[in-house]
């Protein structure tokens, strides 16, 4: 099959792939040597099932990849999927893995005082302006949203706002940086992402790997 006709699986970089792995494997996905090279600069890699490629890329452009045709299916947060909401993506099985919760967060002194149901207006240092806004608008809240791609948890010490919206897993890295939750948003999850059109021109590919996926995150819940 040319390249150009594979069926692109696109999947994030980072700590959820180490979890995604043996999913995928279980499902008979195995890549190329290259992929598990920490030096090969390699971006996109075939696999043993033939026709069928990878490619590892940001977390939050997994989404975009597949929400534009770019990729017909990957993985990415819930968090992600929300954030971005395109009207192309589907996200029709949770992984079960990945799991964790968006939060608000603030300074214990200025928590110990704090009401959110009595904010009509609220500064918040965020990755997720979009899903921010959307949840305070829900409630009749403003938000102004100061967007940064990382260290959200500095912004209150810096001045840039008093509260951050951000991931959390365990609250190790908040209360380090002198933060307490106040508020969580919702829980997220890693998903399998799917592009709406490929799913009607390739349906029969990409059913069968949806299937594949979807009995083994069933089979790993049946075993726990």
């Amino acid at each position: 099959m040319a390249k150009d006709d594979a069926l692109v699986m696109a999947l994030p970089k980072g700590r959820i792939l180490n979890a995604l792995m043996p999913l995928l494997r279980e499902a008979g996905i195995e890549p190329e040597p290259a992929f598990d090279d920490p030096k090969s600069r390699q971006l996109r890699f075939a696999t043993n099932q033939p026709g069928f490629d990878l490619v590892r890329v940001r977390s939050f452009d997994v989404a975009t990849f597949v929400g534009f045709g770019g990729a017909h299916l990957g993985v990415c947060g819930s968090d992600v999927v929300m954030e971005f909401d395109y009207p192309e993506l589907y996200a029709p099985v949770d992984l079960g893995i990945g799991r964790c919760r968006l939060v608000v967060a603030e300074v214990p002194a200025l928590a110990s005082e704090d009401d959110p149901s009595r904010w009509s207006h609220v500064r918040v240092a965020t990755k997720y302006p979009n899903l921010a806004r959307r949840h305070f608008a829900a409630r009749g809240v403003q938000a102004e949203c100061v967007h940064l791609n990382g260290a959200i948890e500095l912004a209150p010490s810096l001045g840039l706002c008093r509260r951050i919206v951000d991931l959390v897993e365990t609250g190790s890295t908040l209360r380090a940086n002198g933060l307490v939750e106040i508020e969580t948003i919702c829980a997220v999850s890693s998903r399998l992402v799917v592009n709406r059109a490929a799913l009607k021109t390739r349906a029969s590919e990409l059913t069968m790997w949806l299937d594949r996926l979807r009995k083994g995150v069933q089979d790993r819940s049946d075993a726990a």
